[in-house]
């Protein structure tokens, strides 16, 4: 099944991204499973937890209305491409786990990094960035018209994956003088440090 989400609307998350890239498609296609499963962008309490800071948060923040600043958006740096969302109202939620060789040929696979690596290291020829671009457009075009089943694992969640946000004390760091979070201030020989002073007398870390 194709993605659902209008031409607009995606474009007007790649605007947002900047770029239009596989894993902004990833962003918007799990974005799209959540809209089908919690209706997500209506939810007045949504949460998500985001297991990977790749390109696609970008496409959830637009689309889903989960953002960091309003703390329902939660990153844990897991390196997978792992998505929780949760409606503390309803109660309900679900984890997505992208299939990363969902419709991927091997070699087409091979090739692509081999090439970003030339890309990075800047000794792409012409050709070879538009041989690059191509195959990240043929599997943007796969994400976006896979059926979310055939792309997606996904898991019930019966229990918010998160504590809600509380408002802490600010305490000022002995050392800088700055303002911080309870939550983060450390101990040391008696005084209140915010993490970077506490690192720089701990000689452990």
């Amino acid at each position: 099944m194709t993605c659902s989400i209008k031409k607009e609307v995606i474009e007007k998350t790649i605007e947002f991204h900047g770029h239009s890239c596989p894993g902004l498609a990833i962003g918007i296609r799990v974005s799209e499973l959540a809209m089908e499963k919690l209706d997500i962008q209506n939810a007045k309490a949504p949460v998500c937890v985001t297991e990977t800071d790749m390109c696609g948060v970008d496409a959830i923040q637009f689309l889903t209305g989960c953002s960091y600043g309003k703390g329902n958006l939660i990153h844990k740096d897991y390196g997978k491409s792992a998505f929780t969302f949760y409606d503390r109202d309803s109660q309900k939620g679900f984890r997505a786990v992208f299939m990363d060789n969902f419709a991927d040929d091997e070699k087409q696979t091979d090739d692509t990094r081999v090439l970003m690596k030339k890309m990075i290291q800047g000794n792409a020829t012409k050709q070879e960035e538009e041989q690059l671009q191509k195959l990240r457009n043929d599997r943007i075009n796969r994400i976006l018209q896979a059926d979310l089943k055939n792309i997606f694992l996904t898991e019930d969640v019966d229990t918010p994956p998160v504590r809600p946000a509380r408002i802490l004390k600010s305490i000022q760091c002995d050392s800088c003088g700055e303002t911080t979070m309870e939550s983060r201030i450390r101990l040391f020989d008696d005084k209140n440090l915010c993490i970077p002073c506490f690192q720089n007398v701990e000689q452990k870390i």
